[in-house]
């Protein structure tokens, strides 16, 4: 008999699989420290468009269906964050400018840095 870690995996995977179906939707392979431009779908009043925010990836939490990942840039001086929940319909697409080389798995120290110092430098691999 399956435990209910297992049914409820499987049941997230299906989930998964017809979101990814319905949405026509092919994610690339996302990692701390990789700056993204994530394309999100807004609608002011009967239309609709796609934003563009790009920024560098701090966190990335859960798995599965639940999977989000925190994006942050500095506009005008100002650091800003935001949380997108990858599967979402709300998410038209996502694109990976350029792989980072971080060895921590969350990127909290980049909020005490200015300037230059939230730099992240590039790793160089042939998924790009």
């Amino acid at each position: 008999m399956k435990g209910a870690a297992e049914i409820i995996r499987s049941l997230e995977t299906a989930e998964i699989n017809r979101v990814k179906v319905e949405l026509s939707k092919v994610l690339p392979d996302i990692y701390v420290g990789d700056t993204v431009r994530v394309g999100v779908r807004i609608k002011e009043g009967a239309k609709e468009r796609v934003q563009p925010y790009e920024g560098t990836v701090i966190a990335m939490r859960n798995g599965g269906i639940n999977e989000t990942i925190t994006v942050r840039r500095v506009f005008q001086g100002v650091g800003v964050e935001r949380v997108f929940l990858i599967h979402s319909p709300r998410i038209a697409t996502v694109q990976v400018m350029r792989r980072g080389k971080v060895r921590r798995a969350k990127l909290y120290y980049l909020r005490d840095r200015v300037g230059k110092a939230t730099r992240v430098k590039q790793r160089f691999d042939r998924s790009l």
